[in-house]
């Protein structure tokens, strides 16, 4: 867990929709070096950001940024879990998870979702909708080596928003709204 998540093609993916999209009460689960949160944070539609993160120092690392952007007194970091602010009513989820598959003897919380890798994905959908407001929704994005479950949006309207196709995997960028 010492490494921090450094942005990558699956960031800049989210990011372009992070931009586009959210506004209000946003929480950033898994904010690494916060650049989700930082983008929300300069919209002016947005009221609040809640950016969190198991790492201590990803969340030493994002506030360090969001200083030098300016965005601190903006953004509420965090260091907890997924399930620690599961709360309240949020406009948007913004995930970014860990969403490879857990390679043996090698166990890095920055980018292994767990022996498939989508675990950590199912842990956020079976709750998330219930800490949305009616018409909130989730970003996520995930990969095709995730092992995800087939019914694993069942009870989310599911729109791809992008597909970027990789060397060895496609990216994938979804919105999610609950289904009520």
């Amino acid at each position: 867990m010492e490494d921090v998540y450094e942005p990558d093609e699956d960031s800049y993916l989210l990011l372009r929709h992070v931009e586009r999209l959210v506004r209000g009460r946003v929480l950033d689960l898994g904010t690494g070096c916060g650049i989700q949160a930082m983008a929300a944070a300069s919209k002016p539609e947005v009221e609040l950001v809640i950016a969190v993160d198991l790492n201590p120092r990803a969340v030493g690392k994002a506030l360090e940024r969001a200083k030098e952007a300016g965005l601190a007194s903006r953004i509420n970091l965090v260091i907890g879990s997924l399930t620690d602010w599961l709360r309240g009513e949020l406009d948007w989820i913004i995930f970014n998870p860990p969403y490879l598959p857990r390679e043996e003897g090698i166990s890095e919380l920055s980018w292994s979702g767990g022996e498939k890798g989508g675990e950590t994905i199912e842990r956020l959908l079976k709750r998330a909708y219930e800490h949305l407001k009616p018409d909130g929704a989730i970003l996520l994005v995930y990969s095709s080596l995730t092992g995800l479950d087939k019914d694993i949006f069942r009870g989310y309207r599911v729109e791809l928003l992008e597909e970027l196709p990789l060397f060895f995997e496609r990216l994938f960028c979804v919105l999610l709204q609950p289904r009520l």
